[in-house]
């Protein structure tokens, strides 16, 4: 039987645990719902990624001498490694806190291709580590006591100790707080647009999420090909990255990122290297709908940041913003005819289809089929 989150949630109370961040997860998201409406927002923060939470949680156990909650995917696991055992590690500073984790990729239970191997190495990778850890799932009976485990091994030792979150673990929460924007424009629609607009030879890179899938369901009801398109289903945060690659190793073709906004902040820094590069093919697009849509519509820090103006001091050359789709097809020409690097952010709401499917194509597939065509393109075009 799943576990209620209001009952997790009241347990950790009781073990003095007020205090909570991370970055959402879909396996976690009823949990999270939960903790959103029962904490002040300033004891509740969804962080760009999953090592600032680590940092943010340590300096709140450092102000208060309190074990906080973080919560994440294990795919997080990479960006929290390094003030995992540089600043928390018992060998270092020594701090406790209870660290949530959604088990993706779980051997031998369904997941998508991006979560196999960190699924596979999930228990290894706390071994090496040296992490203290249990496991839960919708069987265990005995949360309490674990929760209690946890918390005195971490305070004991005084370094974290992992929850490992199987699928289907928690049951469905139902959260009265709905988040809304006024936006008009569905992100699938802005897409098509768009999709529809750049020319035939630009090249396409797609974030993490719903974007990509949404980009291969259009590409597919067009009858088109998914050579052109690099679907980055993960590594969250690094589409502008691996855009930023290509741009500069084909430097006479129209490199297209389209990004999202959780994706973006989570790793920021690519918007200074991308400025300080200043390749001229390079268009990056922001669909922002201010949500962790994909895994369960948590608010991103989207509503307090002008992308614009960020990517303006970042040295970026023409810069745009949309909110509607006239705008958006009246201006995206321009947007495209004037040298890059250009930064233009459409505005949309969370809203997406409920029978939304996943591409069929193996990534390595999509890889090959990518690579394939542009080296292909540019031998055509020295002939």
């Amino acid at each position: 039987m799943a576990i209620s989150p209001l009952f997790f949630f009241n347990y950790l109370i009781k073990n003095g645990i007020n205090f909570f961040c991370g970055v959402p997860d879909s396996l976690l998201k009823n949990f999270c719902l939960c903790i959103d409406e029962n904490v002040k927002k300033e004891q509740h923060i969804i962080t760009a990624n999953e090592g600032n939470a680590i940092a943010l949680a340590a300096g709140y156990y450092l102000g208060t001498g309190k074990i906080p909650l973080v919560y994440m995917q294990n795919s997080g696991l990479g960006n929290a490694i390094n003030p995992l055992l540089s600043l928390c590690d018992s060998d270092v500073y020594s701090i406790p806190m209870i660290v949530l984790l959604g088990w993706r990729g779980e051997p031998g239970v369904k997941d998508e291709p991006q979560h196999v191997k960190q699924g596979l190495i999930h228990e290894e990778i706390l071994s090496v580590i040296g992490a203290s850890s249990s496991i839960i799932s919708r069987k265990s009976t005995d949360i309490p006591e674990i929760i209690n485990l946890g918390v005195k091994t971490a305070l004991k030792k005084q370094s974290p100790f992992f929850l490992s979150v199987k699928k289907d673990t928690f049951e469905k929460y139902n959260n009265k707080v709905e988040i809304k924007n006024s936006n008009k424009m569905i992100r699938e629609n802005a897409l098509e647009i768009i999709l529809k607009k750049i020319p035939d030879d630009a090249i396409v890179v797609s974030t993490t999420g719903k974007t990509s899938r949404e980009i291969f369901e259009i590409r597919k009801k067009n009858t088109e090909s998914h050579k052109k398109d690099f679907l980055t289903v993960g590594s969250m945060g690094h589409c502008s990255s691996i855009a930023l690659g290509i741009a500069i190793s084909s430097p006479k073709r129209k490199i297209i990122c389209i990004d999202g906004d959780g994706a973006l902040i989570m790793h920021m820094g690519s918007l200074a290297t991308i400025g300080q590069l200043y390749p001229i093919n390079f268009y990056h697009i922001l669909i922002n709908n201010y949500v962790h849509e994909s895994v369960g519509g948590q608010r991103t820090s989207a509503k307090n940041i002008n992308f614009c103006d960020l990517s303006k001091a970042n040295g970026y050359n023409n810069i745009l913003s949309v909110n509607n789709k006239p705008d958006l097809v009246s201006k995206f020409d321009s947007f495209l005819r004037k040298s890059g690097p250009n930064f233009l952010e459409v505005k949309v709401n969370h809203d997406s289809r409920n029978d939304l499917g996943r591409p069929t194509i193996k990534p390595v597939d999509n890889k090959k089929d990518f690579m394939f065509y542009i080296k292909n393109s540019i031998n055509n075009s020295k002939k």
